[in-house]
């Protein structure tokens, strides 16, 4: 599969901040927040004369055994409707505290999220997995994506290992639309075999059509819609944007907001991008996506907030192996570090 036209629905990457420059803190894809408390504007008082703002949801009707005029103990104009001196600071200072808590109420709801799923709607998304066994998490992670995502996903068995690729196979007949799998008789090479983690998620890259490429272990599970968030961020110019951002020189935690470098847990990347930047010669997977975050050009973002992701176990390799593999292939991050 070669990537013969730019993604139609994808702004071009840029290079300032997505996530963290303006906005409430809860709008993931940077810039002013829209709807109510941007501009201020005084909510329409109600007919049925109940009052509106802070401390005063318990209200009653007026008439009601209620105070005839409360605003005009609190320095209002005292008109039988609240409306209130249009000049008046107070006035105008109490009408955008309740426009903004309006607002805050929206994020919590899920609005941000509906919001991001509407203007994203165009992007197409698809998540890419290794599976290389631990099969009752190879379903809990694929049935998470089909409940709560409209992601397809596309699957590469390696080996069959514990029954792992027959779980693929049921799930794909399950959801023939959206699961696309390919079983290979090597078995991964941190289980002893010969399959490479940059030449399987090379090939898994290019048989992806999608404007945007997810990264995913099989180790985690969603438990909310948490590949919207991430999508948003790409689609506003980001390059790539995932669960966890780490200092690549040191291995601390980043984020949220621009990073140097996501893990590959759970990694949303400009497919087209990720072509040219893809470690092929890594046999393992850890750092090796350090490695293809430095070797991306544009930004990278943590969005705010925190996603809907859930750990389900470690999948453990031989300590030895681990251990020599992971230094393989931070040497040739302390090499794209040094370079830069």
């Amino acid at each position: 599969m070669t990537d013969a036209k730019p993604p139609g629905h994808l702004r071009p990457a840029r290079l300032e901040q997505v996530a963290g420059t303006s906005g409430t803190g809860r709008d993931t894809t940077g810039g002013a927040a829209t709807g109510a408390g941007t501009g201020g504007a005084a909510r329409p008082a109600r007919e049925d004369g109940m009052a509106t703002g802070v401390g005063t949801a318990g209200a009653k009707p007026q008439g009601a055994h209620a105070r005839a005029n409360p605003a005009a103990e609190l320095g209002f104009s005292g008109d039988p409707h609240q409306r209130g001196d249009p000049g008046d600071s107070m006035l105008h200072a109490q009408r955008v505290w309740d426009a903004s808590l309006a607002t805050n109420r929206l994020d919590d709801a899920g609005v941000n999220v509906e919001r991001q799923r509407v203007e994203t709607r165009d992007v197409t998304a698809a998540v890419g997995l290794l599976v290389d066994g631990w099969p009752g998490d190879v379903r809990d992670c694929v049935q998470s994506v089909m409940d709560h995502t409209d992601a397809t996903v596309l699957a590469l068995d390696l080996g069959n290992i514990d029954g792992a690729g027959d779980v693929l196979a049921d799930l794909a007949e399950r959801y023939p639309e959206r699961i696309t799998v390919w079983h290979v008789a090597e078995a991964p090479h941190w289980r002893e075999g010969t399959a490479t983690w940059g030449e399987s998620r090379t090939k898994l890259l290019r048989l992806d059509e999608s404007d945007v490429h997810v990264l995913m272990d099989t180790s985690i599970a969603l438990r909310g819609d948490a590949l919207t968030p991430l999508v948003a961020a790409i689609a506003e110019g980001a390059v790539a944007a995932g669960w966890r951002g780490m200092e690549p020189s040191d291995g601390r935690p980043a984020g949220p907001g621009r990073v140097r470098a996501l893990t590959g847990e759970l990694m949303a990347v400009r497919r087209s991008a990720a072509l040219g930047a893809l470690p092929e010669d890594a046999n393992y997977g850890r750092n090796a996506d350090l490695e293809l975050s430095l070797g991306l050009r544009g930004e990278l973002v943590v969005p705010d907030g925190s996603l809907p992701v859930e750990r389900l176990s470690a999948h453990e390799v031989s300590p030895g192996y681990q251990e020599r593999e992971s230094r393989h292939n931070y040497d040739g991050v302390l090499r794209m570090l040094h370079a830069s």
